[in-house]
């Protein structure tokens, strides 16, 4: 089993549960990792091999254009795109955070992690 992650990776994007964040935006960060078998691509140095991660980013980047009104969904929609696209993977771990979010005083992120192990059917 090995590990492989994707950290700080920074959005402009229009989250948020007020309307009005939905309109101005933010920046959000999100933090990725994936729980696999990392066997065969130490064996063979073959990309399919593995999970790759130039492919997860385009895909949390495609579902970062899409709003959402918490980070907790906004993290389970990723997570449900990185299991349909790598069916292969034992488990998932996501930080989703918003920067500086509007709280009325100093705050520098909200944060949301969610972990998934994949059931096996």
């Amino acid at each position: 089993m090995g590990r492989i992650a994707l950290e700080g990776m920074e959005f402009f994007a229009f989250h948020g549960f007020y309307d009005e964040e939905q309109k101005i935006g933010n920046k959000y960060g999100v933090d990725l990792y994936i729980y696999t078998d990392l066997h065969a691509a130490a064996e063979t140095d073959d990309l399919h091999q593995t999970v790759n991660y130039e492919v997860v980013y385009k895909l949390v980047l495609e579902e970062m254009t899409k709003p959402a009104r918490l980070l907790e969904h906004l993290g389970h929609r990723i997570i449900d795109r990185i299991y349909q696209r790598f069916p292969l993977i034992k488990g998932v771990k996501i930080n989703v955070y918003k920067f500086n979010p509007p709280l009325g005083g100093i705050c520098r992120l909200a944060k949301v992690t969610l972990k998934e192990k994949r059931k096996m059917v």
